[in-house]
């Protein structure tokens, strides 16, 4: 287990249930010693009271007890928690019970005795999967949480809150607003996030992009024009500023209007009124004005390709939004979330990530921000996880400075084990040549990192 994820078990335990104290005690011994907490009860039944649906841990079972044995003890658990993590300890041979108690839901049959170093594997695999199962849960309760009507601004980094609470003093002030975010964070869902939880949220919400309309027309697009204000104008335009009359205008990339449009700009923000192209009557503007910017506006004043007096009039109340990176722990949940919407929009199940396909999200810079998860949780669905991740996360991905030697040998192990049983089908015999390792070795790597070469046939014959 590496560092880090031992770290994460900081609040996790281990219960042994066995009628013999002294396998207790030599267990709750042997986990101490690798920083595990534990603790062993001959007295089966007050243990199922001890045990709640979000319990962090995992339980060891003897099978043959007299007051109550394991398997009773087992169903009655996983009756309230189906995803408890119970490990079985028998002194008999009994491989037929041992296929019963894993079709019951079972994680592993261990036959007494055993071997300390395997019975620490199977219990710290067994403590990760409960660590992901309680994080996915508590996931799932946040966006639950969250099911007001409108856009969403999910994540509960200090960035996120921050932006949050900014967004929140102002939500229904007349006080116009500039976003300033990188590409892909998210400025036109923050901007849609503002009108719609505000007083204005029954009127308008009116978008444009200043870049992607050409300088010859934007006036015309934003202020509207009379009829026969320009050739080609054969009957009266109303404009996006009109348009949005009693509601909100989100003007993106702000920083590329026409330096004659700024000038115009400013005075429709400090005047509040509007007038048509070809038209002397003033139209009075009740109005918010959101704007947004990928690029420092200020490094453009000092060159002179932006309006500093446009800018003071911008920048009253700014927002940042901090890019992905900056911003890791919302990660997870993000990825959830639109997960969950492709699942419902193609119709697929949604299968669960692994521990390393949840660490290449952590460790990826993510240059696109959250357009860019989104992307990879579509693939994900559509795709599967060796597809959507090895072709957007592969193993040039720069890892996080904060991961350990030990994580990124793991982090490169996986994936090549990964990349050569795709690559030979699922075969074990082609894979052993491949990465020139005898079949044990390849086999305890597999089970390591929950690797099943049926995976990667079934991905085969999907594609059939």
């Amino acid at each position: 287990m590496s560092k880090s994820t031992q770290a994460n078990f900081n609040n996790f335990s281990v219960i042994i249930v066995d009628d013999e104290p002294f396998i207790g005690s030599a267990l709750v011994q042997l986990f101490e010693l690798e920083g595990i907490s534990a603790m062993a009860s001959s007295e089966p039944k007050s243990i199922l009271n001890s045990i709640d649906i979000d319990w962090p841990g995992v339980l060891i079972s003897d099978v043959n007890m007299p007051t109550l044995d394991g398997i009773s003890l087992m169903q009655s658990l996983i009756a309230k928690d189906n995803d408890l993590p119970i490990i079985l300890l028998t002194g008999f041979g009994d491989i037929a019970m041992a296929v019963s108690a894993l079709k019951q839901g079972a994680y592993d049959f261990l036959e007494k005795p055993f071997n300390n170093e395997h019975i620490l594997d199977v219990v710290k695999r067994a403590l990760e999967k409960r660590s992901l199962t309680l994080e996915n849960r508590k996931l799932k309760r946040e966006l639950e949480s969250k099911s007001l009507p409108g856009p969403r601004i999910l994540g509960h980094s200090p960035g996120i809150k921050q932006m949050l609470h900014t967004l929140h003093q102002v939500i229904d002030m007349p006080a116009d607003v500039l976003i300033e975010g990188e590409t892909g964070t998210g400025k036109e869902l923050v901007a849609r996030y503002l009108h719609d939880h505000s007083i204005r949220h029954k009127a308008n919400f009116v978008a444009i992009n200043c870049g992607a309309i050409p300088e010859t027309i934007i006036e015309s697009e934003l202020f509207g024009a009379q009829s026969g204000a320009f050739t080609g104008a054969d009957k009266t335009r109303i404009g996006k500023f009109e348009y949005a009359n009693g509601g909100t205008l989100f003007l993106d990339e702000i920083e590329s209007t026409p330096m004659s449009l700024q000038i115009k700009l400013l005075r429709v923000l400090e005047d509040r009124k509007i007038e048509r192209l070809g038209s002397n009557k003033s139209i009075a503007l009740d109005i918010r004005v959101i704007t947004a910017t990928k690029v420092d506006l200020n490094a453009l004043c000092q060159t002179g390709e932006f309006r500093q007096d446009l800018l003071y009039r911008l920048n009253l109340v700014t927002v940042p939004i901090p890019a992905l990176r900056e911003r890791r722990e919302d990660i997870p949940l993000l990825f959830l979330h639109f997960s969950r919407i492709a699942s419902s929009r193609y119709h697929k199940a949604l299968i669960p990530l692994d521990p390393v396909q949840t660490a290449q999200l952590s460790s990826h810079d993510w240059p696109g921000n959250v357009r860019e998860l989104r992307n990879l949780a579509e693939r994900y669905v559509l795709l599967g996880g060796e597809a959507a991740f090895t072709s957007a996360i592969n193993s040039s991905t720069k890892l996080n400075a904060s991961m350990s030697l030990q994580q990124r040998v793991e982090f490169f192990e996986r994936l090549l084990i990964e990349e050569a049983l795709s690559h030979n089908k699922g075969s074990i015999k082609l894979t052993m040549e491949q990465l020139d390792l005898p079949r044990k070795t390849l086999y305890d790597k597999m089970q390591k990192y929950s690797l099943d070469r049926k995976h990667f046939i079934q991905k085969l014959n999907q594609c059939d």
